[in-house]
């Protein structure tokens, strides 16, 4: 199975947005794959189309503003803007339509086969249709405001990801007049009847309503469709004295970018689509027409229904085996339920997690191995250890409800000193971050926005204690964000340690991030932007130079041109290059005295393959692995505080040699990416179930 955007090269990159489109045809992939449980493939879908609503506010603007000014010159893809436009219209639109047609065609019927059903307030009997107009009537009517277009009223701002029922009445001689009524997003999209997996879509209850809308009137058409618009933030924070103040005036302003994508159903009147691509400054060609439903981000609500034996089943994260307490321990403080030990259960065991540090590094491996019992316990602990004096950690996303902040918390009122470096800028989360930097601030806890210019991407946690040896440092570095939510769906790898030189750098990195230390020299650490780059490359460059050289390199997106051309230089060598890319790759394998010797895949499932690990080196020779939060792309080498870390104890270093060979195993499933810039599916083992099974034994021995 090839990919959809039909993208071939010549060229010695790919282009960054159409591979971006790749990555997301892979996604909608596991909604076609009828292996997979309903709810789970319908879950996809909606994943793949909240994938491609965020493409069109973030990314297409960019290309759409080059068209606009004029950019003839091609980049090193070898497209120009327009070409790159041309090819996502195209890209988009087949995605679009293939997503509505799997959804209405495959998943809408199986899903009525299992009793959950879409039906219109017309298909109801008297009963229900009684109980739709007092639900409309009582929550439904009271939100909405129908907006008339006509001389004495404007047309109307329509927001972002807004849907809307484009209305046409006929209310004097003059012919027919125009009205838009926004469908509330503060109501669930799909109204659920009684006692029933039924639902009613919202904009089917109003659109039964109209009359309650515009009485007097002869109601004439009406039709749905749906707006996106530049959403991403240009902020300068070299411009501003008070970051947080400029963020929040720049999202109330970000409500107002400009729009990119009209969505419309097939029968929106063509005197609709004229008004609507006139007043919002687009063309025909912005206008993607879809058949069924429109925001299909919004299925995502089904999954909130009770039907386990249409999801898969639930994991249950393991205690990672150093902070593991024994089966004696977890008994009794199970209470003598016989509970195992080692499951997500014993987050409480009351394990000294200080204690294990001293004896030995430790890796987490996120969401095999528990949050709760792994970084969630190494604050908490902090938090009430008498001992401990200082907690520092960044913050780029987080859940809403979280134990972490809890313990931040905690610490700052028991009178620790308390850092946390909060990244304002992570975009979309930006009020949420906002939000707890003043929780945070309320509480007593130091809160810094990291260094003027550049975003604080690195994942650091360290807690300093008082102990008879004198002051000690405990830390550590993460791939993936300090998220419980996200920890249980996202693959991600963490390190604690207590070695006193990676302590070095961490204290002195958190100091670049509070204060004014220009601070650039680390003895383990490479931070971007400073040196993680260079050092990548020069990590490449010695490996291609070993007669059995061999690189794995496992992220989510390589699009830097610098490490791309180290890796090309490095296969030309005769250096084995092997790539885990779950997103965008702008690298083209398998060409002939180029990338002859360079294999890129991708694995896309149930979990979202997001950790990054950097491994150089054979089993006889020995590794260098550095793992942290920075891909291969220009934004986290040279615009962005990241850090990759090496992993020095011998046996972490065989255990993840271990982990990442498996991604190499000809028996799994995955993408490959061929030297002709397409995507094929290669049939095989789950990934996924093979990791779950291999931490099930472990909890076991």
């Amino acid at each position: 199975m090839s990919d959809a955007s039909g993208v071939r090269t010549s060229q010695r990159y790919l282009n960054r947005e159409l591979s971006w489109l790749d990555f997301n045809h892979r996604v909608l992939a596991l909604a076609h794959d009828r292996r997979l449980p309903l709810l789970e493939r319908v879950k996809f879908v909606a994943i793949h189309a909240s994938n491609l609503d965020e493409f069109f506010q973030v990314r297409v603007p960019t290309v759409l503003d080059s068209v606009a000014a004029g950019v003839r010159t091609a980049g090193a893809d070898g497209l120009t803007a327009r070409a790159q436009l041309k090819q996502i219209r195209a890209a988009a639109a087949d995605q679009l339509g293939s997503a509505s047609s799997l959804f209405e065609h495959e998943l809408r019927p199986a899903l009525a086969a299992e009793g959950i059903s879409f039906v219109r307030p017309e298909e109801l009997d008297a009963a229900h249709r009684a109980w739709i107009a007092e639900c409309f009537s009582e929550q439904v009517f009271p939100v909405l405001t129908p907006l008339a277009v006509d001389p004495a009223h404007p047309f109307p701002y329509i927001s972002d990801l807004s849907l809307n029922l484009a209305v046409f009445v006929q209310r004097s001689q003059n012919g027919p007049s125009f009205a838009r009524v926004k469908v509330p997003p503060i109501l669930p999209r799909f109204l659920r009847l009684p006692d029933e997996h039924r639902f009613v879509p919202l904009e089917s209850v109003i659109a039964g309503h109209l009359g309650d809308l515009f009485p007097g009137v002869h109601l004439l058409s009406h039709s749905m469709f749906r707006v996106t618009r530049d959403a991403d933030l240009d902020i300068d924070d070299t411009e501003t004295d008070d970051l947080l103040k400029h963020l929040e005036l720049e999202l109330r302003r970000r409500r107002f970018g400009g729009a990119v994508r009209i969505e419309a159903a097939p029968d929106l009147a063509d005197e609709a689509l004229d008004l609507l691509t006139r007043e919002l400054k687009l063309t025909h060609d912005d206008v993607y027409t879809s058949a069924g439903l429109l925001g299909l981000a919004d299925l995502a609500e089904l999954y909130s229904i009770d039907r386990d034996d249409l999801k898969t089943p639930p994991h249950n994260p393991r205690t990672p085996l150093p902070l593991r307490a024994s089966t004696e321990d977890s008994a009794l403080l199970a209470g003598g339920t016989g509970r195992r030990a080692g499951t997500a259960d014993d987050a409480e065991t009351g394990i000294d997690v200080f204690g294990v540090l001293r004896r030995e590094d430790v890796l987490v491996h996120l969401p095999y191995e528990s949050f709760t019992t792994s970084l969630d316990a190494f604050i908490r602990q902090a938090a009430d250890d008498p001992e401990a004096l200082a907690i520092k950690m960044t913050m780029y996303r987080t859940s809403e409800r979280t134990r972490l902040v809890d313990s931040l918390i905690r610490a700052a009122e028991r009178g620790k000193q308390v850092v946390v470096v909060v990244e304002l800028k992570a975009r979309f989360d930006e009020h949420a971050n906002i939000e707890w930097a003043r929780i945070l601030e309320r509480a007593g806890v130091h809160v810094a926005y990291g260094v003027v210019g550049l975003k604080t991407h690195c994942k650091l946690a360290m807690v300093v204690r008082r102990e008879p040896r004198g002051i000690a440092h405990y830390c550590f570095i993460g791939t993936g964000n300090f998220n419980a939510d996200t920890a249980r769906i996202y693959e991600d790898f963490g390190l604690f340690t207590a070695d006193r030189d990676f302590a070095a750098d961490v204290a002195g990195l958190f100091n670049s991030l509070t204060g004014y230390s220009r601070k650039t020299d680390y003895r383990k650490l490479a931070v971007a932007p400073h040196s993680l780059g260079q050092s990548l490359v020069e990590h490449i460059e010695a490996e291609a130079a070993e007669p059995d050289g061999h690189i794995f390199m496992k992220m989510n997106a390589i699009v830097d041109t610098e490490v791309i051309d180290a890796l090309y230089v490095a296969s030309q060598r005769g250096c084995r290059v092997d790539l885990v890319v779950r997103g965008i790759c702008c690298l083209v394998p398998g060409v002939e005295a180029m990338s002859e010797n360079i294999t890129v895949r991708s694995i896309v499932g149930r979990f979202l393959e997001h950790s990054r690990v950097y491994r150089f080196g054979t089993s006889d020779r020995g590794f260098t692995i550095l793992l942290g939060s920075a891909d291969a792309m220009p934004r986290n080498l040279r615009y962005r505080v990241e850090a990759l870390a090496p992993v020095e104890s011998p046996a972490l270093v065989g255990e993840l040699r271990r982990l990442t060979d498996m991604y190499l195993a000809d028996e799994i499933a995955r993408w490959e990416l061929g030297s002709d810039g397409t995507w094929t599916r290669h049939p095989g083992n789950d990934l996924h179930e093979l990791m779950l099974a291999l931490h099930a034994e472990r909890r076991d021995r």
